[in-house]
């Protein structure tokens, strides 16, 4: 007989509002206090400690719009944060800090999250939609100096970019990225020419979230219908369709695959956290928490495997952190 799912090992409450985005920063060996960053929608970020289950920080720097992107740029200090003011802000957390120290303004009026890559020390690739509705601005990060802005052919009809995610194959290796868009497509963009080199029709409705295996050539996206398309890319950086898998409920926020690649999970408009295992698919828990729409997961960068943490933001303001399947 299959156990029954789990409950939460613990919930984070008090940020007044849903959570959008969440993101962990818990790689480094002690004495560092393993941390969690969440953006909201009444504009709040807040830095929590893994260890008291409280709020040390709280950042307020997009004058009470939503927060819907936090990423660390090489380590807890340095923040990246998107909100819906069309802004982007850099922040410096050393030392007690809580300023923003650079921005840019994306001109961009829908809720796609950038997309981060490191290309070498304290240089990074920044993707997010442009102020056009279906292009996509790279940027280089710290000096915001333009690469590039990649444009569907013309008649291609793709509408806005909902998601997107840069990656490479080792450091040595052009950087490409993945951008799912309104039409159901999801396509594959080489920066460095500025041109598609594969376009797949993977969901008859806008793309809401996909994650990509690098290593395996492999992506899962989901979008508001009742089914996840599993897609690879061949020797000829073609993408194909792997497989589908049905969902009992439709509507999927977000997917995000464990750094381990083992297994993958899904936040779903019925309240729902779903667990798959990457390699076949299979469902593994059902999580059963929140009340409300679950907007976000995301999986925790601990060294140590069995430490590792699952954490989603729901609707309901709340945040439910999970111990799954830590053994290897």
């Amino acid at each position: 007989m299959a156990l029954p799912p789990p409950d939460p090992q613990f919930v984070l409450r008090g940020t007044g509002a849903a959570v959008h985005t969440l993101h962990f920063s818990c790689g480094n060996q002690e004495p560092d206090v393993p941390i969690l960053f969440s953006g909201s929608e009444n504009g709040f970020i807040h830095v929590w400690n893994l260890k008291t289950h409280r709020v040390d920080k709280t950042l307020d720097g997009h004058g009470g719009s939503s927060v819907y992107c936090v990423e660390t740029m090489g380590g807890k200090n340095r923040l990246l944060s998107q909100g819906r003011d069309q802004r982007i802000c850099l922040w410096d957390l050393a030392e007690g800090r809580t300023s923003v120290t650079n921005s840019v303004f994306t001109e961009n009026v829908g809720f796609c999250r950038c997309a981060l890559l490191k290309v070498a020390q304290g240089r990074w690739l920044m993707a997010m939609a442009a102020k056009a509705p279906e292009e996509v601005q790279v940027l280089e990060l710290p000096s915001k100096t333009s690469v590039c802005t990649l444009k569907p052919e013309v008649g291609a009809k793709l509408g806005m970019p909902m998601c997107l995610k840069l990656w490479q194959h080792n450091c040595d290796s052009q950087p490409l990225l993945l951008a799912g868009y309104e039409d159901g497509s999801v396509v594959l963009w080489n920066l460095s020419m500025g041109k598609a080199l594969s376009q797949l029709v993977c969901h008859q409705e806008p793309v809401m979230s996909l994650d990509f295996d690098s290593e395996k050539e492999k992506g899962i996206s989901g979008s508001s219908e009742k089914v996840l398309s599993i897609w690879s890319l061949n020797e000829q950086q073609n993408l194909q369709v792997y497989k589908t898998q049905k969902l009992v409920n439709a509507g999927i926020s977000d997917i995000t695959i464990r750094p381990d690649k083992k297994i993958l999970a899904t936040a779903g408009w019925d309240h729902r956290i779903r667990i798959f295992g990457w390699k076949k698919l299979k469902p593994l828990a059902v999580l059963d928490y929140h009340t409300a729409t679950v907007h976000c997961v995301s999986f925790s960068d601990h060294r140590n495997p069995c430490e590792r943490l699952l954490a989603a933001g729901s609707k309901d303001h709340r945040i439910s952190i999970w111990s799954i399947y830590t053994q290897t």
